[in-house]
């Protein structure tokens, strides 16, 4: 998909790269590491054998795909090596910043040390980690072994970090966080290609003095709650009992959280029992001051299980992806939504903007 794009590209690791320890990522982007040779067939019901399952394993035609794929992109301005799965790069009158969170979301002393020598430059910073700093309400600062932690950096005013975008978790979401006075949005953008992470299930927002009121997320709660409605009503064969329309699922959201819907619901979205509780069914988020209750499975267990295979292939695919846009005076940032409708493709709708100053 990128063999027209003219430029070079850059990538930090995900998670997923390290189940294979970097290997792969470190020969695609880093040309720093040689094919891996193909391994033998485990033995069966070995634990080997059931990470078989489960994982893909070198082959001995992988050299030759990547070859080939190499030559869709063989232009002189699409080259690009970078040093290693954590970087700077010089973009004019900003500084970008690529780190390593590994599998755990944290950073080693070296890397921790390289950070803080880097940070050093006068220019102003974004941030672009594996792992968001800010995700589902709560605060991951990030912690660097030795002591201190990534977040630290980032809110150093002599820094002048501006954003901090991660990735990880399946939709988008943004938290500007006054800092001395500053503001640095804290961004998750991590819908750009696998199944979708809820949103319904991130409760009230109140972190960092950021609240409902200046939180953002795509795809709206609502929507997200209508598309688990309608997945598990199908799985579990009860569609007549989960499945929740857009409007409705925005009225019960509204009402559980105490909260503005992201739009305005339908004058007829009269909120009911079983609304109710197909809402805490399928884990919506609460007010504080409410108790935990039942839920079926729609974060860990469920991403873990059935998620990866509830991909659809029918729109909306609440797809997003991140666009920045840098002058010397801001840097423009939004979200595109990629619904899969056609209209769409060619002028995809905006779903967040906001314009961060460089001042």
């Amino acid at each position: 998909p990128y063999q027209d794009y003219q430029a070079p590209i850059y990538a930090i690791p995900g998670n997923h790269d390290w189940y294979e320890d970097l290997g792969a990522f470190m020969r695609v982007f880093c040309d720093d590491a040689p094919p891996l040779a193909p391994e033998p067939a485990p033995r069966p019901l070995s634990r080997a054998w059931l990470r078989s399952l489960l994982w893909h394993r070198p082959r001995k035609d992988d050299g030759q795909h990547l070859a080939e794929d190499r030559k869709s992109r063989s232009a002189a301005v699409q080259q690009a090596v970078q040093p290693g799965p954590y970087w700077a790069i010089d973009a004019g009158p900003i500084r970008l910043i690529g780190l390593d969170t590994g599998l755990l979301g944290t950073i080693d002393a070296e890397q921790g040390a390289w950070l803080r020598e880097v940070s050093k430059d006068p220019r102003p910073k974004i941030l672009i980690t594996g792992q968001p700093l800010y995700v589902d309400g709560e605060h991951h600062p990030c912690a660097i072994e030795g002591g201190g932690t990534v977040d630290e950096i980032v809110r150093d005013p002599a820094h002048r970090y501006v954003a901090a975008i991660g990735g990880d978790i399946h939709n988008y979401q943004r938290y500007p966080v006054q800092v001395d006075g500053r503001t640095i949005q804290y961004v998750v953008s991590g819908g750009g290609g696998a199944f979708m992470h809820a949103t319904h299930t991130i409760p009230r927002v109140d972190v960092a003095d950021v609240t409902e009121k200046e939180f953002r997320c795509y795809p709206l709660r609502g929507d997200s709650l209508a598309f688990y409605s309608r997945l598990y009503g199908r799985r579990l064969r009860m569609r007549r009992f989960f499945t929740l329309t857009e409007a409705e699922a925005a009225a019960v959201i509204a009402e559980r959280l105490d909260i503005r819907p992201g739009r305005a619901p339908a004058s007829d979205a009269r909120v009911t029992w079983r609304m109710r509780l197909v809402a805490g069914l399928l884990g919506t988020g609460r007010r504080p001051d409410r108790a935990k209750r039942f839920r079926l499975p729609v974060r860990k267990i469920y991403t873990q299980l059935f998620s990866p295979s509830s991909e659809t292939y029918s729109p909306p695919f609440f797809k997003s992806f991140l666009r920045l846009d840098v002058t010397p005076e801001t840097v423009r940032l939004r979200c595109y939504a990629a619904t899969g409708n056609r209209a769409q493709e060619a002028d995809p709708p905006v779903e967040d903007e906001v314009l961060i100053s460089l001042a």
